[in-house]
This record gives C-alpha cells, structure tokens and sequence, in this order.
C-alpha cells in the first residue's frame, strides 16, 4: 500500500531503497519557504543500520504489510527478551535492540504484538501507552507555573519523562511508550 511521505508515522515499516525499515522518529517541517517535509529516522530491520531521510509531501513510499501474531513477554535475560506465541506457547527469544528505547517499558506478561517478514520477526509493537509508577521527582521551582512548565521525573523502569509540576513520586500516570512522554494521571 503506498502512502504519502508526510503520513509515515513512528513504527510504520516501509520499503525504501530495496529494504525494509522502521520508523523510529518523525518531525513535521514547514520552513518559510518552499513545501513542507517530513524528516524521519529509520532504522533497516534486516541488518540494524540507521538512516534519515526527507520525504516530500508529493512522495510516495511503500507501506509493508506484515504478518502479525500476539504474543506475550515473559521474562528479560540481560539483552535477551523471551516471548511466546499466545496460540501455540511456541517460546522465541530476541534481542532487546529489536524494541529499541521502548524495551524499557516491558512489564512480565504484557501482550505485544509481533511483526513478521517471511516467517521471520522483524518487529515487536507495544501498547501506544502503558502505567507507570514515578519513584523520583524534582521539586517545583517557585515562580514558574505562570507558563506552562514541566519538571523531570524518574519512572520504576529508569526512564525519565517530563510530567507536570503538581505530580509527585508515588504517583501512577500513564506514559506513551514511542514518545516517551506524560499522557495523563492514572485512574
């Protein structure tokens, strides 16, 4: 399926240049002059290399369409995760890298789905927003709540996210994992 180069968005699988890559990035342009573009990073799935490249909004790119099964994580091993198929209990174990910076947001049985490109997995796609807890959080400086100001704060898995100034740690929230970002407080 071919989409226009301004439609890739973070986790799309395209084919470009005779291989298949992942988007990891995005960023939206519109400079003064001249047309709008889209920057995207992307990482080839076959063999790890990293790219960036400018579409247009007039280019077209080839959407992949790949096999998808769920699966369920069950442990990490250092680099090693270990997932199993949810219809067979088939158990297969990949490298962390192949979830780049959202491998810190697996939890012990969390269901994801896995991509696969000719039987082999290429991909694993998380839920777009997971709970989390904040073990850390910096105080708010005094004076600058008139705008619309964020804070740093630690998550249980290490990762740290800009939150409002009135969250604390303790607090549960809710975290897009591909953006690495606050959503919302948690229910």
């Amino acid at each position: 399926m071919k989409i226009s180069g301004v439609d890739i968005r973070p986790g799309n699988i395209i084919e470009y240049e005779g291989g298949i890559w992942k988007a990891v990035k995005i960023q939206h342009t519109q400079p003064g002059k001249g047309g709008a573009y889209m920057q995207v990073e992307m990482k080839n799935l076959i063999d790890g290399r990293k790219n960036n490249v400018r579409f247009r909004s007039a280019e077209t790119v080839e959407r992949v369409r790949l096999d998808t099964t769920d699966f369920q994580f069950l442990f990490r091993d250092g680099d090693m995760l270990t997932f199993m198929d949810k219809q067979t209990y088939d158990q297969i174990t990949l490298d962390a890298g192949i979830l780049g910076d959202a491998a810190a947001f697996l939890q012990d049985g969390m269901d994801v789905v896995m991509e696969l490109y000719d039987e082999r997995p290429i991909s694993v796609q998380l839920p777009d927003t997971i709970e989390a807890l904040i073990v850390e959080a910096d105080a708010v400086v005094k004076g600058q709540t008139a705008s619309s100001s964020y804070k740093p704060a630690l998550l249980e898995n290490g990762v740290r996210v800009m939150v409002p100034p009135h969250i604390g740690a303790g607090t549960r929230i809710v975290v897009d994992v591909y953006e690495q970002t606050y959503v919302k407080r948690a229910d």
